[in-house]
């Protein structure tokens, strides 16, 4: 049985089709949120962790105090070589625990469907080397990586964002953007934020190209989060030339 921890900051961001792509591949998910109960002091019994998104800041510990035992957590993991998957203000919360930093996006909030273009050094990697050179991905953020911890490698970067995924060590990854969103969660976000709305591109909520652009989605990622399953599970193995910073 592979046992994930899978942290919700936020209860408008849950696992939703990540989770139900967790589960068909094998894994066990035990969903914690923070601002509820506290999260584990360790990952023992666990094989493990997804970290989810969330509208708060990675460093809003005043009011999110949690937060701090969040970032803990994550480093933790990172030390003891846990498999590990961070979405969105997981990423960021994976980069702020590990040495990176934390900023506002200069371009403002981005939202939409898009695509991220891989690095050269992801083609090697046991979870992004698979991928399309171009993947499709969902963006809704206003915070960004904005410098990357020393011990990272970036995997993917956009024209407006250029840490768009990274990897800490040879099993953290942080993915600033969303696979796993539903459209109507993504509806939903929209009618909190309308001022970032507003100054999204023309369409970019569209119902119809929402409904294809999740569907372009899944046909990328569900084989990603079942790679990450194996990963926890111990049955895709780190190859020695991976690359490392």
């Amino acid at each position: 049985m592979t046992r994930l921890l899978v942290l919700q900051p936020d209860r408008n961001d849950p696992p939703a089709r990540l989770g139900e792509w967790l589960t068909a591949a094998g894994a066990v998910l035990d969903v914690v949120a923070p601002y509820e109960r506290p999260v584990p002091e360790t990952l023992d019994g666990y094989q493990g962790v997804v970290c989810l998104g969330g509208a708060m800041g990675a460093l809003d510990d005043v009011e999110h105090p949690w937060l701090a035992d969040v970032r803990k957590l994550l480093s933790h993991a990172v030390a003891k070589r846990v498999p590990l998957l961070a979405v969105c203000l997981g990423a960021q919360l994976l980069a702020a625990a590990t040495g990176g930093q934390v900023r506002r996006s200069p371009h403002g909030t981005l939202i939409g469907l898009d695509l991220v273009a891989k690095r050269d050094a992801s083609s090697g990697d046991p979870l992004f080397g698979e991928l399309p050179w171009t993947p499709d991905v969902l963006q809704f953020h206003g915070d960004e990586v904005a410098l990357l911890p020393p011990t990272a490698l970036l995997l993917a970067s956009s024209p407006k964002c250029a840490n768009e995924a990274f990897r800490v060590g040879d099993r953290a990854y942080g993915v600033q953007f969303h696979i796993e969103t539903t459209p109507e969660m993504v509806v939903r976000w929209a009618a909190d934020n309308p001022e970032a709305v507003a100054a999204a591109r023309p369409g970019a909520l569209d119902p119809d190209r929402l409904a294809q652009g999740h569907e372009d989605i899944r046909e990328v990622w569900q084989p990603f989060a079942e790679r990450f399953v194996r990963l926890a599970s111990g049955e895709l193995t780190i190859q020695r030339s991976l690359p490392l910073v």
